[in-house]
């Protein structure tokens, strides 16, 4: 049997494990402490089980168990018991082999025999056994420590060390008589005194009967039964009398003692044993409705770390090492919200009726009735009772920081807060690097609580250095300085940087190191570190030449996509070895004449001391390095900028996700509130004579709002946890930290690519968070300074989606797609329309910049969300076809109401006209993509088409409909630019002065009649998939494409000069594939031949723009009257004009047009349309391969 308790975590689907000893007669107890609340069986088994990873405890003949998850319990079959348990809740396990029956408590409580009759008698013995699913976790107590909730009648697997136990409760009470007692020197008699002001004072008598008891005393308190038992309780009961922790100096007083009176190994085996019971009991304790619990451990772990001496010993050896010590910033939320008392606490729940997920109200506003309204006070006002019992303990947990941030204990060396500073640095390392091993990784719902708290302390600690020493900066305008992050201070783990890897921009930045910031990289050295860092791990047998293949792979390795062999724990460990590598400095400070280097020691985070952070005389500490561009202002103490610096990476590690997760609640109750409110109606119309219905709608309608009343008190708990006022306050710091530290890095220049990725990712999740998590609580708007920080942030990804510094593919398109989110909402696109206009143009200029060279989807989709509003029929938020379908999630950017940007159009139509390269370049790559898009997508939908028609298989694969959808949206969406640039700057097409509009134009006619054939065809292919309505095409249709399509004609062919539409009327009707029918169709003419031959049976309706008068003006409908008049009068006088041409005169290329263009030097001939396209991606000759260095206009000589 253990001396501790005994952890047990999933390693597998679904393994099993058995204790190693038995019982099999009398009455039997262990517990069993539940860390996370997964899918797990716990109880007892015999023998002859045999479990696999798909049966386990419980599964088989003669194993019984319980499992709180799916709340049933087992035996072979199984059946509905006792109640679902939670992560920090006890479960024990109680056997009686006298009566043949299993029991079951949860904290305490019992839920009732669960088994009765169970096999005895000879061979049946039963072990204590569980099984559980990957990554779950628990922890065993079988009686090393004392039971929680011991239960009469019961013994626990282990004795309890009864004659230890005596004699430590009678030494105690020694101990307490001397405390008691004082000596009265004048009178010669023992006196009775106070024992709260009892003070260790050099009374020899008094020393020597404590020596004498600790003599006896101290090996006892080093065993963890005891150390719970017997001091714990003892300490508890001194602070019981309430008051401040201060108030009770007796505690201090015992702990000189102990140091004092035990050998040093004593003290620190009984103080690590008696935090570590401390943390159990917080941890495990009930919640219950003033907390009082929690409040009481506590305040005694404050009382324990008010001592100098312990409080660096438990920091040093116990607290991050040995307790992963988070565990005491967080405050569990309680599943069972009868038993943690809210009900008492929130008598009256509530919750909103009438809301949209955005907090928007829906359409149909209704006034609060008066009831409502009542309900709605109530359940505020216990909410607000709820947090302030929830403040008080968030309260004890800053205190707790505070001991450990404190600088000023230098006694007896380092300061708490450099111990601690090494410790989170190497905690942040474990949750950074182990993503995997969970025993390491901290759970990201402590994560939360910790970080709160500890920007409670550091705020505390950075505004009271203000105070002190008024120069320097107030917590508010806080940032990080840039030489951080390049001056191998501090520790990044192998965290990838904006630039690529650490090794590579050391190399490539190693000049503008020296220049800017006075670092030198020593060569030599930053290679012997690499290579006998590899040779070490990779045995001296890899010979030098393969050992310098990594290296020179390193400094590239930036540049690509990381591959596999950087990410061993090799170069992992060869990397983090780079972060703190030797850098050797200028000294600034004395004439340039005379410069010497100056070697600062390279030192693990372990070693690190006060002076390494904080600097002294002419050394800056983490500073070191600063760039011209800084200001010489100091910000705070050092140190403080390391803390700081951990909070933003731990936000990023997983505090942001768990924010999102925690949001689940909220959309249950609305969704919960929605199907209560549904049920009612229905109610209301039931008729009389359905008793039955009427019936099973009530038994609906109770268990919802059971539901609901459990749920809305669960969700008070968690909006006072998580998404407080208070909270949303502290991610927007975060936010305003992260602003401030990117503007200083940029000022940088190239060092901006020192930066590691994550200020960046934590500047765009915690706006998202401010705007998505915290927003029907609380709104963004009301924060102060909101609308600066806004356009600040819109600068950032404005100036930072195209940073040729930022080289993670990664960390570029979350930019990217920040910034299409942010233009959706119209007060965030008001925040980018703020931004200084060089900014605002140079980012129009990076998004008008060709497609071929990177990820174009979403630049495209950035310009198309500028646009949505302005163009034909482009007014809609959801598809015509898509309204009666069930709603989407109305907060998502893609269903945002059209708020397109006058602003930012003007600034892209004087960019195309302006720079003559820019525009073709731009409209080739865009024609380029749209024809790839369209392509794809009329090669998929024949592909589903067969599908679909066979009939062995009626099925077509969900992921290719997925794309299939998606290449119909990119289609639209690039239809939509060209609208756009043909709406702002129709001169790019019309005005043949310029080099290539002619050919644009040319190509565009081409698209666009290709796409209106394929789509418009009678019967066609576009037509049948579009009836088919498959789950995953429902933004296929015609009304999208042919809009967008109708957009651009009307504007070339009606909405421009007499020349312009010439121009374009002839090059439309000059390409091959023009079909009169397909501008027909779009009004709905049928084509008569079509109708004649149709049997009126079957007369189906035909798509015509005059259908859709909700989204298309009267106004847009006579100018596509006016463009089909048009177009049928010139298509007639063309086809009167046009003499036949023999197929010799024909262009060898498309068989389309004459021949008109000859190239030199070889002479070939080709119309004009195909040989300017075909150069404008290839100068070699279509059909010798020669260079073509000109071509020549090319008229047939006469019939000669």
């Amino acid at each position: 049997m253990a001396l501790k308790t005994v952890e047990v975590i999933g390693h597998s689907n679904f393994g099993s494990i058995r204790a190693t000893t038995c019982v099999y007669k009398g009455k039997w107890i262990y517990e069993v402490l539940i860390s996370s609340q997964g899918l797990m069986q716990i109880g007892w088994c015999t023998l002859s089980c045999r479990f696999n990873q798909e049966e386990g405890v419980g599964d088989t003949p003669d194993s019984y168990a319980y499992d709180g998850n799916r709340v049933r319990k087992w035996n072979v079959t199984t059946t509905n018991y006792g109640k679902s348990w939670a992560a920090g809740d006890i479960v024990s396990c109680l056997i009686d082999l006298d009566e043949g029956t299993i029991a079951f408590c949860l904290n305490g409580i019992s839920l009732g025999t669960a088994f009765d009759n169970i096999t005895r008698g000879a061979g049946m013995a039963y072990f204590p056994a569980i099984s559980l699913s990957f990554k779950e976790s628990v922890a065993f107590n079988f009686g090393s420590r004392p039971l929680r909730y011991p239960v009469e009648g019961y013994r626990p697997l282990q004795d309890p060390p009864v004659a230890d136990l005596v004699k430590a409760r009678k030494l105690l009470g020694y101990l307490k008589n001397v405390i008691h007692i004082g000596i009265d020197v004048t009178e010669g008699k023992l006196v009775e005194k106070d024992t709260s002001v009892w003070q260790l004072q050099g009374e020899p008598t008094v020393l020597i009967t404590l020596a004498h008891i600790f003599n006896y005393f101290a090996p006892l308190m080093c065993k963890v039964y005891l150390v719970e038992d017997v001091l714990m309780t003892f300490l508890l009961s001194i602070l019981e009398r309430g008051g401040a922790v201060e108030a009770h100096p007796l505690i201090q007083q015992l702990l000189d003692l102990m140091w004092l009176l035990m050998e040093e190994y004593e003290v620190h085996e009984c103080l690590k044993q008696l935090l570590m019971s401390l943390l159990r009991a917080y941890r495990f304790s009930p919640i219950i409705p003033d907390l009082g619990l929690q409040i009481h451990y506590l305040r005694l772990t404050i009382a324990v770390l008010k001592h100098e001496k312990s409080r660096k010993y438990l920091l040093s050896n116990v607290l991050f090492d040995v307790l992963r010590s988070v565990v005491f910033f967080y405050i569990k939320s309680p599943l069972r919200v009868e038993e943690a008392g809210l009900q008492e606490l929130i008598p009256t729940t509530w919750w909103p009726n009438r809301f949209t997920k955005e907090g928007k109200e829906s359409k149909e506003v209704k006034e609060e009735s008066a009831e409502e309204r009542l309900r709605r006070r109530a359940y505020e006002r216990g909410c607000q009772r709820l947090k302030k019992r929830i403040e008080v303990v968030e309260g004890l947990q800053v205190q707790i920081l505070k001991l450990l941030l404190n600088n000023k204990d230098r006694g007896g060396g380092e300061a708490s807060r450099y111990i601690f500073l090494n410790k989170f640095r190497k905690f942040l390392q474990e949750n950074a690097s182990n993503r995997g091993n969970l025993t390491v990784l901290c759970p990201p719902e402590y994560m939360v609580c910790f970080l709160h708290r500890l920007i409670a302390a550091l705020r505390f600690f950075w505004d009271g250095h203000k105070a002190k020493t008024p120069a320097t900066l107030s917590s508010e305008e806080a940032y990080i300085p840039p030489q951080l992050f390049y001056n191998g201070k501090v520790d990044y783990f192998d965290l990838q940087r904006l630039g690529g890897l650490l090794s590579h921009l050391k190399k490539t930045l190693k000049d503008d190191l020296a220049a800017k910031a006075n670092v030198l990289i020593d060569p030599a050295e930053l290679q012997a570190v690499t290579m006998d860092d590899l040779d070490e791990d990779e045995e001296s047998a890899m010979s030098a030449a393969q050992s310098q293949r990594p290296s020179a792979a390193l400094a590239i390795g930036g540049a690509l996509a990381r591959p596999g062999w950087l990410s061993s724990p090799t170069l992992g460990r060869a990397n983090r070895f780079l972060s703190t590598a030797a850098v050797s400095l200028m000294n600034p400070r004395r004439p340039l004449g005379t410069l010497e280097k100056i070697k600062v020691r390279t030192l693990t985070v372990e070693q690190r001391t006060e002076e390494d952070i904080e600097g002294s005389h002419g050394n800056e500490g983490l500073l070191l390095g600063r760039p011209p561009e800084e200001p010489e202002q100091p910000i705070t103490e050092n140190s403080l900028l390391e803390v700081l610096d951990g909070i933003v990476m731990m936000y990023n590690l997983s505090v942001h996700q768990q924010l999102g997760k925690m949001v689940g609640v909220s959309d249950d109750v609305n969704e919960y509130a929605m199907a209560l409110k549904d049920t009612e109606e229905k109610i209301s119309r039931c008729p009389k004579r359905r008793r039955d219905i009427h019936e099973e709608l009530l038994k609906s309608q109770k268990v919802f709002s059971e539901k609901l009343n459990h749920l809305s008190r669960r969700l008070a708990w968690i909006n006072v946890t998580i998404y407080s006022k208070e909270k949303m306050q502290d991610i927007y710091w975060l936010l305003r930290v992260c602003i401030r530290t990117i503007e200083h890095g940029d000022r940088t220049g190239s060092l901006f690519a020192f930066m590691p990725e994550f200020y960046l990712s934590v500047a765009m999740n915690s706006y998202s968070a401010l705007k998505n998590y915290f927003s029907p609580v609380n709104s963004m708007e009301e924060l102060p300074g909101y609308e600066e920080t806004l356009m600040r942030l819109a600068a950032i990804l404005a100036k930072h989606f195209a940073d040729s510094r930022i080289v993670g593919t990664d960390i570029r398109d979350s930019l990217m797609q920040a910034l299409a989110s942010y233009v959706c909402y119209p007060h965030s696109l008001r925040a980018v329309e703020r931004i200084p206009e060089e900014q605002r143009i140079s980012m129009m200029k990076n998004l008008l910049a060709p497609y071929e060279q990177r990820p174009w989807a979403q630049t495209n989709w950035i310009l198309v969300r500028l646009w949505r509003g302005c163009g034909f029929g482009y007014r809609y938020t959801r598809l015509p076809h898509l309204l009666k379908t069930k709603p989407e999630d109305a907060s998502l950017p893609s269903l945002q109401k059209p708020c397109p940007s006058t602003l930012l159009q003007r600034h892209m139509a004087d960019l195309l006209r302006s720079d003559r390269d820019l525009a073709p370049s731009f409209l080739n790559s865009v024609l380029n993509q749209l024809n790839w898009a369209f392509s794809e997508f009329i090669g998929m939908i024949q592909e589903i088409q067969q599908a679909a028609e066979r009939l062995e298989r009626n099925f077509v694969d969900s992921r290719q409909l997925k794309v299939c959808a998606t290449c119909f949206d990119l289609s639209v969406s690039l239809l939509r630019v060209l609208e756009m640039t043909v709406t702002l700057a129709p001169e790019i097409f019309l005005d043949w002065n310029r080099p290539s509009s002619e050919l644009l134009l040319r190509r565009l006619a081409q698209l666009l009649n290709q796409v209106l054939n394929r789509v418009t065809a009678e019967r066609n292919l576009f037509d049948r998939v579009v009836n088919l309505r498959l789950p995953g095409l429902e933004s296929v249709d015609h009304y999208p494409i042919l809009v967008a399509v109708t957009g651009i004609l009307v504007r070339l062919l009606v909405d421009t000069d007499v020349q312009g539409a010439e121009r374009a009327t002839a090059v439309l009707l000059a390409d091959p594939c023009f079909q009169l029918r397909s501008i027909q169709y779009l009004l709905g003419h049928a084509e008569p031949s079509a109708l004649a031959a149709a049997p009126p049976a079957t007369e189906k309706r035909h798509f015509s723009l005059h259908t859709y008068t909700d989204y298309i003006s009267t106004e847009e409908l006579a100018k596509v009257d006016k463009m089909l008049s048009h177009l049928s009068e010139e298509s007639k006088q063309a086809a009167a004009t046009t003499l036949p041409t023999s197929e010799e005169d024909l262009c060898p290329i498309c068989y389309a047009h004459p021949i008109s263009a000859i190239f030199r030097p070889c002479s070939h001939k080709s119309c004009k349309a195909c040989i300017n396209q075909h150069l404008m991606n290839n100068k070699d000759c279509f059909f010798c391969k020669a260079t073509i260095t000109g071509v020549d206009d090319f008229t047939k000589p006469s019939s000669s």
